[in-house]
């Protein structure tokens, strides 16, 4: 209502990880569940989220946020009036072990080894000469399994890389690469000395964190900070860390993408408690989906369903789920380049370890 959107039928593109994308018909006011609606399994379907990403320089791309399940993905992307925002399926699950569950699905599978490849030709993933041979040899026989079993081997299988940004850890001002997975946020810091690092935070060992915004004016040559300049926000993530037994201390990571990062960590928290209680992700939206969470009320029907379309056109193109459109989406194999030889010249790659950052648990 706040854009002025009407309720009709339209088609949202969703890009995948590789930056193919498939043209869904869908309602303008279709939430996050609803397009997701796919004839998979369980643990593929639920676990498998509409997130925004913004196309950057050199074919990069930045990953702004997560969609929710109840916001409306073409209500959200077109409010942005800009073509460099796009919406792409990716998984949001950080166990390596349900890949097993997806890779049983063709889909699935196809869905998963085009993320993987998409990941190592970015450098996400560290994958030396040794390495690159082998996953080259088993994409020439089809052996997409074996080829995602090899990556899950792979240093930062399953992370998401964010964009350089500035942290006060170990010192004020450092130039970092943040990344997040396997329940953790790993820095590759650049010091003020030029010096490089690479340290770890577990999840289990913050205490709390919090996400913080602030306007800073943007100069425009005045003197008068309190003048009607223009304003930029500033986000900063803030986490209250363990770095030894009785000493807590605040690291704060400054970068648009703060919000992103909260979200990883909170989705990491809810994946580890609910493997704590005995359950499982799978068992849980399963139930929650038989419990009719998923399914639509008879208001949100008659919401959805407009005069104009509640005797639709015969002529009218049947609407394929995103499922089908997916099947049809052919994959391509790893480049001839090497990502070792492209990561290596990366100014934030190092070894090394922070001291005082262990596994025990809070």
């Amino acid at each position: 209502e706040t854009q002025k959107i009407p309720t009709e039928e339209v088609q949202l593109e969703i890009y995948l990880s590789n930056g193919q994308k498939v043209k869904v018909n869908i309602l303008t006011s279709d939430q996050t569940e609803d397009v997701l609606e796919l004839d998979l399994p369980m643990s593929w379907w639920i676990l498998q989220p509409l997130s925004w990403f913004r196309r950057g320089g050199m074919g990069g791309c930045t990953y702004v946020r997560k969609l929710q399940e109840f916001e409306l993905p073409y209500v959200s992307i077109t409010s942005l009036h800009s073509p460099d925002y796009r919406i792409i399926l990716r998984k949001s699950y950080w166990d390596t072990a349900y890949d097993s569950d997806v890779m049983e699905d063709r889909v699935g599978l196809n869905l998963l080894y085009a993320q993987t490849v998409s990941d190592i030709e970015r450098g996400w993933i560290l994958v030396n000469k040794e390495q690159h041979r082998q996953l080259k040899s088993l994409q020439e026989k089809g052996s997409k399994k074996e080829f995602i079993r090899l990556a899950q081997t792979l240093k930062y299988y399953g992370y998401i890389k964010f964009d350089p940004c500035i942290t006060d850890f170990p010192e004020k001002g450092c130039h970092v690469i943040v990344g997040a997975g396997n329940n953790e946020l790993n820095f590759h810091v650049k010091l003020p000395s030029d010096q490089m690092k690479e340290g770890s935070f577990k999840v289990t060992r913050m205490r709390c964190w919090r996400v913080t915004s602030s306007q800073v004016p943007v100069a425009n040559g005045t003197a008068n900070p309190s003048s009607s300049s223009k304003c930029d926000v500033k986000l900063e993530l803030a986490f209250e860390y363990l770095m030894s037994k009785d000493r807590l201390q605040w690291v704060t990571i400054t970068s648009p993408q703060a919000i992103m990062m909260s979200i990883c960590l909170q989705s990491m928290v809810d994946e580890l408690m609910v493997k704590k209680s005995g359950g499982s992700i799978k068992k849980q939206m399963q139930k929650k989906r038989q419990n009719g969470s998923f399914q639509r009320s008879d208001s949100q029907q008659a919401v959805k369903s407009p005069p104009l379309l509640d005797s639709p056109d015969p002529s009218r193109e049947q609407v394929v789920k995103l499922s089908t459109k997916l099947s049809s989406v052919s994959l391509r194999g790893l480049s001839s380049s090497n990502s070792a030889s492209d990561i290596s010249s990366n100014d934030f790659h190092g070894n090394y370890s922070f001291e005082g950052i262990g596994d025990d648990d809070l």
